[in-house]
């Protein structure tokens, strides 16, 4: 298993460049999840690190050796796609045993290399199957297998669980995160949209956005301290409610008039010179309770209720036209706040400031 260095990376198109300016060290063990919008360049930047999109700049290091011109084969990677990709008329076993043949390995080392992936990936009843006798998660363990048996330095992940239905992305999601911990070496790389997947699979997560990246960090560390509005947004479904307001008290805590008449304290350091800073307050939907207080951060109307049981989505009504509704999570069922006006308050220790959409804790 191997580190994989990422600096200066450009990737462009013609006149237009995609990627520019991406720096990242990926450390042996580690499995780095890629994250953003549609078109940020998530994938382009795995299958540059796979050798399948040329780097336009910069350089990228496997375990140590500069890989730009070095072609897939010989990078030491496996990479597992979106689609399973199996050979319909082969058994699972004469599956993941193709790249091993096609090598030349001997049988007695290709017989070890499979039934070793199918024992991690519980595959062993299956090996005298075809693909069509399989449900979709478990074609994507063979594909994963397939991958294993070629004991790779780096494995790629592209959006490996898109095809699956709910249930088996969950398993599937299960799977996978068992199989790292059975190989803890192993340093994986895996590109999804699905915020779930991130959180619970990632040592770290790599948040692209704009052409590079805007954030690196564990879940947690994305979650809990976001270095601005764009990267709080996108961390955290649904993505959190932002304040527009002015800062009227400063210190150890920030005190914050807002526009829509609430008043908010962020446990955020403050100097006097940020006294009248016009700043947007972060407050994710979890954070937010009802309360009968005077002193609350936003009052509203409930203009639409999703109730999903263990807990309740709050929808109020925009404050203006076009704008975003504010949303609260509330914990069991309050179907009878539809058409209600509430006032919510937070914990200021759950509390964000931003402003320029860069977060104050960042400047």
């Amino acid at each position: 298993m191997a580190d994989l260095k990422l600096s200066d990376v450009e990737k462009a198109y013609g006149e237009v460049k995609v990627l520019s300016d991406v720096n990242l060290d990926i450390k042996q063990g580690e499995l780095v999840v890629f994250v953003g919008p549609s078109g940020c360049g998530k994938s382009t930047l795995l299958r540059m690190i796979a050798g399948l999109e040329k780097i336009t700049g910069g350089t990228l290091e496997i375990d140590g050796m500069v890989v730009n011109d070095i072609p897939p084969a010989q990078r030491g990677i496996a990479m597992v796609f979106q689609s399973y990709a199996l050979y319909p008329h082969m058994t699972v076993r004469d599956n993941m045993a193709f790249a091993l043949k096609i090598a030349k390995k001997s049988k007695s080392e290709i017989d070890e290399a499979v039934n070793r992936a199918a024992e991690i990936l519980q595959l062993g009843p299956y090996l005298d199957r075809l693909p069509k006798a399989l449900s979709g998660g478990q074609r994507q363990r063979v594909a994963i297998g397939r991958s294993i048996v070629r004991d790779p330095k780096v494995y790629l992940f592209d959006e490996p669980l898109s095809n699956l239905d709910a249930a088996l992305r969950v398993a599937t999601r299960i799977e996978i995160a068992k199989l790292k911990e059975s190989m803890p070496n192993s340093t994986m790389v895996y590109v999804t949209h699905d915020q779930v997947e991130a959180m619970t699979l990632a040592s770290r997560i790599v948040v692209l956005a704009g052409g590079g990246i805007a954030q690196v960090g564990t879940p947690l560390e994305l979650y809990e301290r976001p270095n601005g509005e764009f990267v709080a947004q996108f961390i955290g479904s649904p993505a959190m409610n932002l304040l527009s307001g002015e800062v009227v008290e400063t210190g150890a805590q920030t005190r914050v008039k807002l526009d829509g008449g609430g008043v908010a304290t962020a446990n955020i350091p403050t100097t006097d010179a940020d006294m009248g800073l016009k700043v947007n307050l972060g407050a994710r939907p979890e954070d937010l309770i009802a309360s009968d207080d005077d002193d609350y951060l936003y009052q509203g109307e409930v203009d639409l209720i999703e109730a999903l049981g263990e807990l309740t989505v709050l929808y109020f009504k925009p404050d203006a036209p076009g704008a975003d509704p504010v949303l609260a999570k509330l914990a069991g069922t309050h179907a009878e706040l539809r058409g209600k006006t509430v006032k919510l308050k937070a914990d200021p220790a759950r509390l964000h400031l931003f402003h320029n959409k860069v977060s104050l804790l960042y400047r």
